[in-house]
């Protein structure tokens, strides 16, 4: 469960991080700090499912259930900003849709990882959305990181006996290389990823950035294949799945220019 020391040591790194800026608060009060806790609940359990995901089926599996965030966004932005739905995201979003379905053909035993991973796309598009809507009331978006990898954390570390019949003892790190590359990991790829991402939700919309979003199963796929030779298991049907959910991100910016 490397997932609970990366999300422990980038909220730990996360409040470092804003006590060396002393113009800035780590409190919010009860309120604040609440949603920001739920939220990263939230983010604890995309992380689980994904993970849970590549546990069950395989990493290409997994990466290609999240990439169903832009159709779960297109529904979940309009719920919570009370916006009206936009046809052509949903469209765009049925034919990634389209694209997992044909992955998902290949290996009836990849169904159940494919379920936890379309799961772990919706904790995904459903927490981004509420980040934007904090991001728009004026939320430091450090601050944020903080108090959300806190949460997540806790949930993370409260799976820990379901993922491990070890327990808190699975918890442990052997190898000084593991502690750098989990330092790396939530440093770099979590606490200013996420502060970065938290920044552009200012300008762009959680549908906007999970739409991009959905390049990083691709490149993730392309890497699987690469380094674990899982393309030796899967069949031209993947692959066809894959180029729809790519095509689906290039066509979005045309029928925006057309029907947004």
């Amino acid at each position: 469960m490397l997932i609970t020391w990366r999300c422990l040591i980038a909220a730990v790194a996360a409040f470092l991080w804003i006590a060396a800026m002393r113009n800035r608060r780590i409190w919010l009060g009860w309120r604040k700090v609440g949603k920001l806790l739920c939220i990263g609940a939230i983010i604890g359990l995309h992380w689980l499912c994904l993970f849970g995901a590549v546990k069950i089926a395989n990493v290409s599996i997994a990466l290609a259930g999240l990439a169903t965030m832009s159709l779960f966004t297109a529904f979940a932005e309009p719920l919570f900003t009370r916006r009206r739905i936009r046809p052509f995201e949903v469209f765009i979003g049925l034919i990634v849709v389209v694209g997992v379905c044909l992955i998902a053909g290949v290996e009836q035993a990849h169904w159940l990882g494919l379920l936890i991973a379309l799961l772990s796309a919706l904790f995904a598009a459903i927490f981004l959305v509420l980040n934007g809507m904090l991001m728009v009331e004026g939320a430091d978006p450090m601050v944020m990181v903080g108090w959300e990898m806190a949460a997540s954390a806790a949930v993370c570390l409260a799976a820990v006996p379901i993922f491990d019949p070890a327990g808190l003892p699975a918890l442990g790190v052997r190898d000084a290389w593991d502690w750098l590359w989990i330092g790396i990991l939530a440093i770099i790829c979590t606490v200013f990823a996420q502060d970065l991402t938290n920044r552009l939700l200012r300008s762009l919309s959680a549908y906007d950035i999970n739409l991009v979003s959905n390049f990083e199963p691709v490149y993730g796929i392309i890497a699987a294949a690469l380094i674990f030779n899982e393309h030796e298991s899967l069949k031209p049907a993947f692959y066809l799945g894959a180029l729809t959910i790519i095509l689906a991100n290039f066509l979005h910016p045309l029928l925006r220019k057309r029907f947004g």
